[in-house]
């Protein structure tokens, strides 16, 4: 790609290559390149009416903020001092249990219910048994 633009963009290297060519080869050539061309134009006039509209529209909400008295800065700051959002606290655990390997466990609660506690709860305990 970065080669062809180095063709396109250099006259001798453009007369050169095109040398062998027939004028109606490049005629049909110059009607595509135009073509190419119009198409991005109608693309960027698209995007800079989106832009101005977009535009527009944040000068509106500005004036509508300026009207109430409220100043953009304090909209900002409001903003900006809303807590982010991050990782919870870890959950304090409820139940307390002793592994197959003799070695004492907690739990939380949430979460796949451990394997001692299960078979317990199967068979008819109660999980407040567990409780800390």
């Amino acid at each position: 790609m970065n080669e062809l633009f180095l063709i396109l963009n250099n006259l001798r290297s453009l007369r050169k290559e095109t040398r062998e060519l027939t004028l109606e080869q490049l005629q049909d050539a110059l009607s595509k390149f135009q073509q190419v061309v119009q198409e991005v134009e109608a693309e960027e006039k698209s995007l800079n009416k989106v832009n101005k509209e977009k535009q527009d529209k944040i000068e509106l909400y500005r004036q509508l903020l300026l009207d109430d008295g409220i100043t953009p800065e304090e909209l900002l700051n409001l903003v900006q001092n809303k807590a982010p959002k991050g990782k919870r606290k870890p959950l304090a655990a409820k139940y307390k249990y002793v592994d197959g390997a003799g070695v004492e466990k907690t739990w939380t609660g949430q979460g796949r219910t451990p394997s001692v506690i299960q078979d317990a709860l199967n068979a008819g305990t109660a999980l407040t048994s567990f409780l800390i």
